[in-house]
């Protein structure tokens, strides 16, 4: 089954983001041709987000049915959110999770001619069933009436130790925050700013122990950790049924649906170039036909838009799954607080040692300018959407440690904590102490000078032995290493030595991910094989700027 497909992340607002799934793999119906194979207009090009990947076979299909030519252009939810607003993408549409924030304002009205919904998947929240047993969530009758407000509680208790996509960019995660505060704040209406019970928000992240930046990575770091750090696993119901038929979980996840309601992505396809408005009907009505919506419930396990083919699929679904749907808040305020107050106040606050290449070879092709222009990005004011998910938040430990042949000038860095109200949330500015932080962190990066060999393992051993002793002094930061890298490892330990030496480090070193850029000439076999030992994941800065890569890694912070 290929059920570890690419969930992407979202902006800060995070109202759009994107699940994925898929449930066991049959070939796609072969629709009878009813035009010729390219229609008059040339490719009809849908900009979609990463998650969509398995619905890739739709081009053929609707080119046979419909005689429209679809061409699927795959992107991160971020980027793919903004070429639509701004009108940079020349796709004819687009196909996300939802629309909602696309359309809050008149700018993404304007871009925005037709939406249709496609396909369901409410999100879940799915928990190991010796762990539903042992906290008496295995009763139907129990779970069924089980309330946001329960879940906070459980997790508040120790009961209840997660996996979430990252609140500040996934709408999975986003959208389980909005309901733990919508129960709390007991409105029926849309929430403001002002309504955020800041304690319930507490009260639910601490059963947060395994973040990360999309559902592939989650699950697979899932797999490895259910029943010691983690037992449930928050997300698309498509992606958790997903997983409980993939046969690599210790045990199967129970579905719980909270009660008070849940937020459901509808999978709008959206027409943004208005001359091809025909052939998007075209395609909107084959993707609502019953061929379609019976193949992507058995390919995908989303839901069909339509109850008489949902009716024809019903024992590959839960008959709970589609109830009350919680009410989106309008208010661009709540969401720029929501996600801004769980960055620099609520979430477990970041400490990471940043490993960074000084070798001789970082001062060739401009790698060592995009790696100052990378540190002052994440020490920087970006106040875009996706600039405030990169920088360096309050509470932050940072420590960079350069290397070349050999290990040296660690440096440390703490951003302050910020003053806090009783109730809601804002966009505070920058504290003028937090300022001159981010202030030394560039004059840091302007400062390094590149000369020597490259004693790559070495330098992350080393971070690791360090994160290892801070964390036994103060287990309440989230720990990680990142590395930087543009050559071979040619000085100290080598990669069997790493792994050797790493083998012998005390069990808490497994939860201290390790996080490797690749660019220039780096052994990229090598780093990957460094990653799995260690956990985490390669960037590949050769194809991204590496100041995008810096914005992915956060999210896995």
């Amino acid at each position: 089954m290929r059920w570890m497909r690419r969930g992407f992340l979202f902006s800060a607002l995070a109202a759009l983001a994107i699940v994925t799934g898929c449930g066991k793999e049959e070939t796609p119906p072969a629709p009878k041709p009813s035009a010729p194979a390219i229609a008059d207009g040339g490719e009809f090009k849908i900009l979609a987000t990463s998650d969509l990947r398995d619905v890739q076979p739709l081009e053929e299909m609707v080119a046979k049915a419909t005689g429209v030519k679809l061409k699927f252009q795959f992107g991160g939810t971020m980027e793919s959110t903004e070429a639509v607003l701004t009108g940079a993408t020349k796709a004819d549409a687009a196909w996300f999770a939802n629309a909602k924030y696309l359309l809050s304002d008149a700018q993404g009205q304007s871009r925005v001619k037709l939406q249709e919904k496609i396909m369901l998947s409410p999100i879940a929240i799915g928990i190991s069933e010796s762990d539903a047993k042992r906290i008496g969530w295995n009763d139907p009758a129990v779970a069924s009436k089980l309330t946001w407000k329960q879940i906070a509680t459980a997790a508040k208790a120790g009961k209840l130790n997660y996996a979430l996509s990252n609140p500040a960019t996934s709408n999975q995660g986003f959208m389980a925050l909005m309901g733990v505060v919508a129960s709390a704040s007991g409105k029926t209406e849309a929430l403001s700013a002002a309504d955020v019970d800041r304690s319930a928000i507490a009260d639910f992240l601490k059963g947060y122990k395994l973040p990360g930046d999309n559902s592939t990575y989650l699950s697979e770091q899932f797999i490895l950790q259910q029943g010691t750090r983690v037992n449930a696993f928050i997300n698309y119901e498509s992606w958790l049924l997903s997983l409980n038929g993939s046969g690599k979980l210790r045990e199967k996840l129970q579905l719980i649906y909270p009660y008070e309601g849940v937020a459901t992505a509808d999978y709008p396809l959206m027409l943004l170039n208005d001359a091809r408005r025909a052939d998007y009907q075209k395609v909107v009505d084959y993707l609502k036909g019953e061929a379609a919506q019976l193949w992507l419930a058995r390919q995908t396990l989303r839901r069909p838009i339509k109850p008489e083919f949902a009716a024809r699929v019903e024992e590959l679904l839960p008959k709970q799954g589609l109830q009350v749907e919680l009410p989106f808040s309008p208010d661009r305020a709540l969401a720029d607080g929501l996600i801004a107050a769980y960055l620099n106040e609520f979430r477990t606050p970041i400490a990471s040692t940043f490993v960074l290449d000084t070798s001789g070879s970082m001062q060739g092709g401009g790698r060592r300018a995009q790696l100052v222009q990378a540190i002052h990005y994440i020490a920087g004011a970006d106040a875009s959407l996706t600039g405030r998910i990169a920088r360096l938040t309050d509470r932050e430990k940072l420590w960079l440690q350069p290397f070349s042949e050999s290990v040296y000038g660690l440096t440390s860095f703490e951003v302050p904590a910020p003053a806090t109200g009783a109730r809601g949330v804002q966009l505070r500015e920058d504290s003028e102490a937090k300022q001159q932080v981010l202030a030394q962190v560039r004059d840091f990066a302007d400062k390094l000078a590149m000369t020597g060999g490259t004693a790559l393992y070495d330098a992350v051993y080393e971070s690791l032995k360090h994160m290892l002793a801070e964390k036994q002094k103060n287990p309440r930061y989230q720990y990680s290493v990142v590395a930087f890298t543009d050559g071979e490892n040619n000085k100290g330990r080598s990669l069997e030595q790493f792994k050797r030496d790493y083998a012998a480090l005390p069990e808490d070193v497994k939860g201290i991910p390790v996080f490797l850029v690749l660019f220039g000439e780096a052994n990229e076999t090598a780093l990957k094989d460094l990653v799995a030992t260690t956990g985490g994941r390669v960037f590949d800065a050769r194809k991204t700027p590496l100041y995008g890569v810096f914005k992915d890694i956060r999210a896995y912070q």
